[in-house]
């Protein structure tokens, strides 16, 4: 099943992330484009607390089917910009299934789904990006995921970065995000095993995007991948780093050791 919402691109959400997380990006004005990676702040979550899990995730959103899971997180994000979007563009946004792959895993039965968006102006696709989601079975308390290794090349710039709970509360307002790993300490910590709130995964997708992005004037992407790897967990600093060479930008959430939280992956518009 696929579902199309429609609304006029305004310039609210893009300023209140930009007065948030972006201080240095221009003010969104009515006509310029919205920069690249912040589409997710459209169309929120948008799910009826009925349809809610007990952890806030939705259950039920029309798209994806029940896979009788308590628990839902992001993984990861594939995305595609065929044109930028526009202050003041009535854009389409339509969501349907994508892949689905069901596992077993040491900690019990695994679901990988796909939920496919892609984003019109006048019928044009604009943006067209794949959300990685997994769906597991209750927490055991084991020890929650570790740090990967270090980055596989030695990175050109760091910009260190440290979230506390103002900004997670921002970033789920934005988005509707009713999921109680980024408010609930008690519920971050008991239920899901975790040592503090988690940062959500999209904000730390579009934290190293804009990174990437303002290494890069005047560069605009053709592609980007991100991959959440490890927790990234509010008031405990980290450092986004990127390397760039021939046209890409590798780009690094790293702990206070340098291993990975996350990555992504930046494909540049050929200027000419």
């Amino acid at each position: 099943m696929a579902i199309t919402r429609t609304d006029v691109l305004a310039t609210r959400p893009a300023a209140t992330y930009r007065d948030t997380f972006a201080p240095t990006v221009p003010e969104p004005g009515p006509g310029e484009q919205l920069p690249p990676g912040w589409e997710g702040l459209y169309f929120p979550f948008d799910t009826p607390f009925a349809a809610l899990r007990p952890d806030g995730s939705p259950a039920v959103d029309g798209v994806l089917p029940e896979f009788g899971l308590p628990r839902r997180m992001y993984a990861g994000e594939d995305t595609v910009f065929h044109r930028p979007l526009r202050f003041g563009d009535e854009v389409g946004r339509t969501t349907r299934l994508g892949e689905v792959a069901k596992k077993e895993g040491r900690r019990g039965r695994l679901v990988f789904a796909d939920v496919v968006r892609e984003y019109r102006v006048g019928g044009e696709l604009a943006i067209e990006s794949t959300w990685h989601d997994v769906f597991l079975e209750k927490s055991t308390g084991d020890e929650p995921p570790r740090a990967a290794a270090a980055p596989d090349v030695e990175p050109d710039w760091r910009e260190p970065v440290q979230l506390d709970s103002r900004h997670l509360f921002r970033f789920s307002a934005l988005t509707f995000n009713t999921h109680r790993i980024h408010y609930d300490r008690d519920w971050a910590r008991e239920v899901e095993g975790l040592d503090d709130l988690l940062v959500h995964g999209p904000l730390t997708r579009m934290l190293l995007l804009d990174a990437a992005v303002r290494h890069a004037p005047g560069a605009r992407p053709a592609a980007y991948t991100f991959r959440a790897l490890a927790p990234v967990l509010v008031d405990t600093p980290f450092t986004i780093a990127g390397h760039d060479e021939d046209g890409v930008t590798e780009v690094f959430a790293l702990d206070r050791e340098g291993a990975l939280l996350a990555r992504g992956r930046v494909t540049w518009q050929d200027p000419g």
